[in-house]
């Protein structure tokens, strides 16, 4: 999970920084964007680009950069949660340990345990 919100920080950060960068530019520009490069049988094949407006790829960034603001909390959300469950298993385990060694050091206290119902 550290390893995932890691990875969400960084596309957190260039969607930030790419953002600062498009702000600086005229509303006007058009900008350029990579759509990815291929590899076919270990061979790449260049990145291609296409021909965007300035607010598209500003629109697309903010996503981006809402996205992950998402997904880290949710991943936090889950860390602490796996967090909390083992040391509550942990807890529980220690605690079936002790009562475990008291019914083990007084037989009686078993035994009267035992006989006691529920209701």
């Amino acid at each position: 999970v550290q390893n995932q919100i890691r990875a969400k920080e960084g596309e957190k950060k260039r969607a930030y920084l790419t953002m600062e960068e498009l702000r600086q530019l005229s509303d006007d520009t058009n900008t350029y964007k990579s759509i990815g490069k291929k590899k076919i049988f270990k061979i790449s094949k260049p990145k291609l680009f296409v021909l965007e407006p300035k607010s598209l790829m500003l629109n697309e960034q903010e996503q981006k950069y809402k996205e992950s603001e998402t997904a880290i909390t949710s991943l936090q959300v889950c860390q602490f949660f796996a967090t909390s469950k083992e040391y509550l298993e942990k807890q529980m385990a220690e605690v079936e340990n002790n009562l475990r060694e008291l019914l083990q050091q007084d037989p009686g206290l078993a035994h009267q345990i035992m006989s006691m119902s529920v209701m």
